[in-house]
């Protein structure tokens, strides 16, 4: 364009040139003489031309990058830092997030605001409440934490997860089922499979970075607990069911045990720069994603950092009473090694009261038996059972150019 308009401005000037020389109106060569300021030092018309050229095209950029960008800029953005911000995060880390369910949605959506290269790996065990019914009904793969995972890194937060929690009642004869969940799977079925499906509707909800399920294979979760009033061991089927019993977990694991995993979930795990667990339900959603063989190999064999995240308080029926210790040592017993990097903990308790059948997860003396933990006030105070979003996602960013290069935060708080 301004080689262009340089062109332009140089044809114009031979025009003037030419007329000045070949005219005989006087006028008009004085008219001439005044618009090329002939009474100036060359280098002073030469600085007040170009000055004036360029002050036109910058006001001209700006006003032509507004109108081209104004759809795409939320309300009230100015375009530099629109622009400035979305360069910055096309250029983050590729980071990957294994679990499911809200704990799940909590990072991701602090993560989207640090980087565009996000993918969520999604267990896919659910069998209760809608995607429970859909699964078993309509034979699709449950749709119930990807639609979290979707609404918690789409643009328009809010609205869309009003829209997709929304669920129909009794009256519409719908089950009960949420709108999210039936737009899945409906977006499967014109897809022609539950993976294209859940793609198309990343794009069109324009989610940051992808959701893909840990695998497409019909798995149920199973586990053993023991009661503690007879010391008996049960086995109990479906995930779903496991916090409903009482009882300590002793071990988990999938049926069938050995499903293939998702193809492009293992490619993302092998080009990622940073590997995060958690948060989540330890043994339902966390546990039973490393499960699946691939997975479980991928994120040994990968060269990203490791960070693990431990849920701020205990989960009825599958961690009650739980340490930070007890739900690294979970992974350590179910994966026959340790492969966290970095234990992510909270460590603030005071002034929030907590449900009567609830408990803090406190960091204990984990940090004498292998594990390097780093622990920092994560409590959302208006949901004391969460994390503070945005809070994690700057502590595990910090945490992850401390580690990989210069640190960009300069208060990340005290190692232990």
């Amino acid at each position: 364009m301004i080689i262009g308009a340089s062109f332009i401005g140089l044809g114009l000037a031979l025009f003037v040139v030419d007329t000045y020389f070949s005219t005989t109106t006087s006028w008009l060569v004085d008219l001439l003489a005044i618009l090329s300021l002939r009474g100036l030092p060359d280098w002073l018309r030469f600085s007040i031309v170009v000055g004036i050229g360029s002050v036109c095209i910058y006001f001209s950029f700006i006003g032509l990058s507004k109108n081209i960008l104004q759809p795409f800029l939320p309300e009230g953005a100015a375009v530099f830092q629109a622009v400035s911000r979305f360069r910055r995060r096309q250029r983050g880390p590729k980071v990957v997030v294994l679990g499911g369910g809200s704990g799940l949605a909590s990072i991701l959506r602090g993560l989207k605001k640090h980087t565009s290269n996000i993918t969520a790996i999604i267990t896919m065990a659910d069998n209760g409440g809608s995607s429970g019914e859909l699964r078993r009904t309509v034979g699709t793969p449950p749709p119930g934490d990807i639609r979290n995972c979707l609404t918690a890194l789409s643009e328009d937060e809010a609205m869309l997860t009003q829209v997709f929690q929304y669920r129909f009642g009794k009256e519409y004869n719908m089950q009960g089922h949420s709108l999210g969940n039936l737009f899945i799977t409906a977006m499967g079925d014109i897809t022609g499979s539950f993976e294209e499906g859940v793609a198309e509707v990343g794009r069109v909800l324009a989610v940051t970075g992808q959701v893909l399920p840990a695998t497409l294979y019909d798995i149920h979760l199973a586990a053993a607990k023991i009661n503690p009033e007879t010391g008996e061991e049960k086995i109990i089927y479906g995930e779903s069911e496991i916090s409903k019993f009482p009882g300590r977990i002793k071990r988990v694991w999938l049926e069938p045990n050995d499903p293939p995993a998702f193809p492009p979930a293992i490619k993302a795990i092998l080009s990622a720069d940073l590997i995060i667990v958690g948060p989540g339900s330890l043994y339902t959603s966390l546990v039973a994603n490393m499960l699946v063989p691939d997975i479980l190999r991928a994120v040994k064999a990968s060269k990203a950092l490791r960070f693990y995240i431990c849920n701020v308080t205990s989960q009825p029926g599958e961690t009650d009473g739980y340490s930070a210790q007890d739900h690294a040592n979970a992974f350590k017993k179910h994966l026959n090694e340790q492969i966290f990097d970095l234990v992510i903990c909270n460590d603030q308790f005071d002034d929030i009261d907590l449900p009567d059948n609830l408990k803090w997860v406190k960091p204990d003396d984990i940090s004498n038996n292998g594990y390097a933990i780093y622990s920092a006030n994560l409590v959302n105070k208006k949901k004391p059972t969460r994390h503070n979003s945005e809070r994690l996602a700057e502590i595990v960013m910090d945490l992850f150019y401390e580690r990989t290069g210069p640190l960009l935060a300069k208060d990340i708080g005290n190692m232990t």
